[in-house]
């Protein structure tokens, strides 16, 4: 069986990337496509994979234009050779369903989220434009969303990363999928004996993650907020940060779990898809504060504040720093009841062996059999 795996780009090191990355060991066979590959972002383990690219990866500084030539996805996505193979993963949150495979070939879409530009969130992007950017937006947007919508209905499994995504696939294309959440390393982090009092969050600096409500709580509580991740709204946030709080950029793994490891709690602000980093922070026994909408529902486990072990997150209610300020002052009326192994132990359920086994029967029950005639790594 030929297998080919598909994901939008590989521009940066994140949840998509990972999901990518694990698909691709469990099919080490597999030819793998992309629209646009920088390779100094492509994950160490795809290295010395060969990875076809669109045409749109020929375009001089495509890793950095990517995002505004929404118009070609369509056309881009639709030249990629997929003739001939039986199975196709896409790993998707852009346009990469709309892959034209053989008639008889199985396709199945592990949807990290439907296009927010496109979708949930484009009026809030196009506010963001200016009149002329805005006009031109919007007209290749509508075209796009309407070939999104058409190219959907090609799929024949979508697979969804967390309940909250399952629900705007049924809404936007109609289709039911099945919840698999992304595999995690949980493994990587430990349990500090003596975590420091400075809160921590970590992720790109982009307008969706709401960063500046954190700093401003933080600010107006004198705490300590150590950021994690580069954007485009870096500069912004940096103006509005007082003394207490630290902009760290990008670090290399060690540096990461050691913050997660020594926070006093994992801030996060973000109505997310399913939200990587709060599972990360949780494999290291530190408990969550969080926007209670969207994946977080689904990441931790927050019904009252109490004696219960399995309590990892405290949750605020709006994206505004006096609600942060009010949860960060209720974690931490009660921070002696969490318990760092117990919230470590609830960080497992979302472990990348958990993924591949869940994946893994999905394929087989798909394709038809029990012993699949594909190579499958088997599972750790």
């Amino acid at each position: 069986m030929r297998v080919a795996i598909v994901h939008h780009w590989f521009v940066s090191q994140g949840g998509g990337e990972r999901v990518a990355e694990v698909l691709a060991q469990m099919f080490p066979s597999a030819d793998i496509f992309a629209l646009v590959a920088d390779r100094e972002q492509v994950p160490p383990s795809l290295c010395d994979r060969t990875i076809r690219t669109s045409f749109i990866n020929r375009l001089p500084f495509a890793g950095h234009i990517y995002r505004h030539l929404l118009p070609l996805y369509p056309t881009a996505v639709e030249r990629l050779d997929l003739r001939g193979y039986d199975l196709v993963l896409t790993s998707d949150s852009g346009p990469m369903k709309g892959v034209v495979i053989s008639p008889s070939a199985v396709h199945i879409c592990y949807c990290h989220s439907p296009m927010r530009y496109l979708w949930d969130q484009h009026n809030h992007y196009r506010r963001s434009m200016g009149p002329l950017t805005r006009a031109a937006f919007g007209i290749s947007a509508q075209y796009v969303r309407s070939w999104d919508q058409r190219a959907a209905q090609r799929v024949t499994q979508f697979v969804a990363n967390s309940r909250y995504v399952a629900s705007r696939i049924l809404e936007y294309y109609g289709r039911d999928s099945l919840v698999i959440h992304p595999p995690v390393d949980t493994t990587a982090g430990y349990v500090s004996s003596t975590p420091g009092k400075a809160y921590l969050t970590v992720g790109r600096l982009v307008p969706y993650k709401r960063i500046e409500v954190l700093i401003q709580a933080c600010n107006l509580l004198g705490r300590e907020l150590r950021i994690i991740g580069t954007g485009p709204e870096e500069s912004r946030l940096r103006s509005q940060a007082g003394g207490t709080i630290k902009f760290l950029g990008n670090v290399d793994e060690a540096s990461l779990w050691r913050e997660y490891a020594n926070c006093r709690a994992f801030l996060f602000a973000a109505e997310e898809d399913f939200g990587m980093a709060m599972v990360e922070a949780q494999s290291c026994g530190r408990p969550v504060i969080a926007f209670g909408k969207g994946g977080a529902l689904e990441t931790v486990s927050a019904n009252h504040i109490g004696d219960s072990p399995q309590e990892t997150c405290v949750f605020f209610d709006c994206q505004d720093p006096d609600a942060v300020v009010k949860a960060i002052l209720c974690f931490e009326a009660v921070e002696h009841r969490f318990k760092p192994q117990a919230i470590r132990r609830h960080a497992q359920r979302f472990s990348v062996d958990v993924f591949r086994s869940s994946f893994r029967t999905l394929v087989d029950s798909i394709v038809g059999v029990q012993s699949p005639p594909y190579e499958l790594e088997a599972c750790s």
